[in-house]
């Protein structure tokens, strides 16, 4: 491989590569093409995958290899000259063929490069960040996730209502003949969960175990069966059993079945604790995104094409990869959004300038702060992902992107740098008549006021310390002194 000349257009970020294969190389290119695929290739008088080269390009022209060979020696050769350019390429090159034959090939190759951003300012930018409050409501919506995925159905002797679960028999009839679909034994239902079509549920109300009725319907227009769309049918529908929800009582043996804690008021307040840690990191989040909107801000750039069709790309196989987890092919769900490849990618053009600007300004950060990922960091981060994903070691490396993996990292700390030397207007967030209104604060009232909470929480202690009954030691697991007081410090 020799790279015979390099041209550089600035404005379009681009730099073009002519680039020669030499006779040696392309000829090892040849040769390998052909052992591949002379089992595929049949000549008279020779059994299959038999036949020596010369008498298949004899056969079939000299040239029939040349094709497969340059797709297989071109990639690496065209990456071979990107190194030794040292360019910092962002998309696919453009490759075409410029001349060819037995002596071996030329190429010209489109390199689209980063483009070089300098941003005019990345420290002491300034941006509102939220202080969250939380409400009793808030922890109590929290608490009834745990009520909810404790409370039973049990059954009861009454007629069924909305609310309860009715274990049904049904048979469906349409023009006195039972329809694919509409049959069932021992299902229960849950009356006011719009499961069934309109109608239904509302006649299954008022049913008790052994009654019998039939339920004539018409299924709506829209429905997707389109046999039964807009049709009369009738449901012969058999009460097996009622049930309702019991809920458990919300006492302390409820907190002791559900969580770590002996009493509910301690359990209540882990709640109350991990909902304002996850609003400080959401409230953190927004902070960054704020900060970063700024950064792209100083972008005054126009994106080389190649770089955004490419982040579309990504975004498209990861859509993709996704629908495949689900049991769902992009040509399906295309099918049934009524939507083709194009639509998807125009729809996703605008979050991919955006991201792809949000990349150049942390790129440019790391570059003025001198940030440098060390391997160490990359395994430090792998094992870190492997723990949190409940994933073997192994699973995570596997195919991993080391070096696409270090410029994430080290973006990350190019964010951190910037939060950090940003400006926050605290502004605390107060719940008003069920609104949320922001109301500025400033950063002295903050400080004072968790002072303030730990001036009490210190007073508390001394007095226990000083005779009031502590606690009753229990064998339940406790929370250590180090996790109570990093939940002291969410609280603050």
């Amino acid at each position: 491989m020799n790279v015979k000349s390099v041209v550089e257009n600035k404005e379009k970020f681009e730099v073009e590569l002519i680039v020669e294969v030499g006779q040696e190389e392309f000829e090892a290119a040849i040769e390998k093409v052909y052992r591949k695929s002379r089992g595929n290739i049949t000549v008279p008088g020779f059994r299959k995958g038999k036949a020596p080269r010369k008498v298949i390009e004899g056969m079939y022209g000299a040239g029939v290899f040349y094709e497969d060979a340059i797709e297989e020696v071109y990639p690496e050769a065209c990456n071979a000259a990107i190194a030794e350019k040292g360019l910092d390429h962002v998309a696919p090159p453009q490759v075409e063929i410029l001349t060819l034959g037995k002596e071996g090939f030329t190429f010209k190759a489109v390199v689209t490069i980063r483009p070089e951003v300098t941003l005019k300012q990345y420290k002491g930018l300034e941006a509102d960040k939220v202080l969250p409050t939380i409400t009793e409501d808030a922890v109590d919506n929290e608490l009834k996730q745990y009520v909810d995925r404790a409370t039973q159905l049990v059954a009861v002797d009454r007629e069924a209502k909305m609310g309860d679960t009715a274990v049904i028999d049904y048979e469906g009839l349409k023009d006195g003949v039972a329809f694919a679909g509409g049959t069932a034994k021992g299902y229960e239902l849950a009356l006011g969960s719009g499961t069934f079509i309109p109608g239904f549920e509302e006649q299954v109300v008022g049913m008790k175990a052994g009654d019998e009725k039939d339920i004539e319907l018409t299924f709506p227009e829209e429905y997707h069966a389109e046999e039964l769309a807009g049709q009369p049918v009738v449901f012969k529908v058999k009460c097996v059993e009622v049930k309702e929800k019991q809920a458990p009582a919300l006492d302390d043996e409820f907190a002791k079945d559900v969580s770590e804690f002996d009493t509910l008021a301690e359990f209540k307040e882990d709640l109350k604790s991990k909902i304002i840690d996850r609003n400080m990191q959401q409230s953190e989040a927004k902070f960054r995104q704020a900060l970063l909107a700024q950064l792209c801000d100083q972008i005054d750039i126009e994106l080389p094409a190649a770089m955004v069709e490419t982040q579309i790309d990504r975004f498209v196989d990861n859509y993709a990869a996704r629908l495949e987890s689900q049991g769902i092919s992009l040509e399906t769900y295309m099918q049934y959004m009524q939507m083709d490849v194009q639509q998807i990618r125009d729809d996703l053009r605008e979050p991919a300038v955006t991201q792809t600007k949000q990349q150049l300004a942390l790129d440019a950060v790391v570059a003025a702060e001198n940030i440098v990922i060390s391997d160490e960091d990359v395994e430090a981060e792998v094992k870190k992902a492997a723990a949190n994903l409940n994933m073997p070691y192994e699973r995570i490396v596997e195919g991993l992107d080391r070096e696409g993996l270090k410029k994430e990292l080290a973006r990350d700390k190019a964010m951190a740098v910037v939060a950090e030397n940003a400006k926050a207007n605290m502004i605390t967030a107060e719940a008003d008549n069920g609104e949320i209104k922001m109301t500025t604060v400033t950063k002295e009232e903050v400080e004072a006021e968790k002072e303030e909470k730990k001036a009490k929480k210190t007073r508390a202690k001394k007095t226990t310390e000083e005779g009031e009954a502590a606690p009753k030691k229990t064998t339940r697991k406790k929370k250590t002194e180090a996790e109570k007081a990093e939940a002291e410090k969410v609280e603050e």
